[in-house]
């Protein structure tokens, strides 16, 4: 690092400046070798709406969206020193404002809900960790019945069914399907969810959340506990894989770390680990 991290937003040749809407910077060097992790930040930082940071030096990037939690990358190269100083000048800037969490890895994490918690005199706790991974060549299944179908309005209260039973395993309460309706027709007019149907029967759903410059997210895989071990998320998640390859896209994915299962399928598909993140909530 060139200088520390102790000026205000406004004046020094090192210090924190506004994110703009599709910023350059994560589109370059050093980010684009954290990208996998934090590919979020390209879907945050797609809104006009959002706020955000980055250091002078492109070490850091921070960003939040409306009633969302924060995301934060700070460079793997930056010293620790640097680091909290990062911490302590981004928490200064956002003086007076109302964070519901902050995504980041678990270190980094740490550190800045402890300067954030002190701040404002908030309580924090681990709400999840992840294992993100991306998928640089698919591996099929063998021998599993049904075919990929991309859903329609037909499915919708199908879908906000499996919606509701995917919230209320990652998250330990209850969901009524009704509740998911409203999402359930979003996701369909996007084009972007997909069914795994097997003898005319939806048993499992995928879909491809947001396509960024070289990689593409893949969330909502579920499928019902009384249909599972049959290899049908494998089969939607590679054959979505398949989908991303042929437009020249990486895909991405984030898995719950208490879920050893969902892990073991994407590993068996060709998903690799590139980095843990914890999800931290304030309040």
């Amino acid at each position: 690092m060139e200088c520390p991290y102790s000026e205000s937003i406004e004046g020094g040749d090192c210090t924190l400046e506004k994110l703009v809407t599709n910023d350059s910077l994560l589109n370059e060097s050093p980010f684009m070798r954290d990208e996998v992790p934090y590919n979020l930040l390209h879907f945050i930082n797609g809104f006009e709406s959002s706020i955000g940071y980055k250091a002078s030096d492109g070490s850091m990037i921070f960003a939040k969206s409306q009633g969302h939690p924060a995301w934060l990358w700070i460079s793997q190269t930056v010293t620790d020193d640097d680091r909290k100083s990062i911490v302590r000048e981004l928490v200064h800037q956002l003086s007076g404002a109302s964070l519901p969490g902050i995504s980041a890895a678990p270190e980094t994490a740490e550190m800045f809900a402890e300067v954030y918690s002190k701040s404002g005199g908030t309580a924090y706790h681990t709400s999840m960790m992840m294992e993100s991974y991306h998928c640089p060549k698919v591996i099929k299944p063998w021998n599993v019945t049904g075919e990929i179908r991309q859903a329609g309005r037909q499915n919708v209260e199908l879908i906000a069914e499996y919606m509701a039973g995917f919230s209320a395993e990652a998250f330990g309460v209850p969901v009524d399907p009704a509740s998911q309706i409203p999402a359930a027709e979003r996701a369909v007019e996007t084009g972007n969810f997909y069914l795994w149907i097997v003898e005319g029967k939806p048993v499992s759903m995928a879909n491809i959340a947001h396509r960024s410059p070289r990689h593409a997210r893949i969330n909502a895989v579920y499928t019902p506990p009384a249909l599972r071990k049959n290899g049908f998320a494998s089969a939607i998640v590679s054959e979505l894989c398949s989908v991303l390859e042929g437009e020249r896209l990486t895909p991405m994915l984030y898995a719950d770390l208490k879920n050893p299962d969902s892990n073991k399928v994407y590993q068996n598909i060709g998903f690799v680990e590139r980095g843990k993140i914890a999800s931290i909530k304030f309040g």
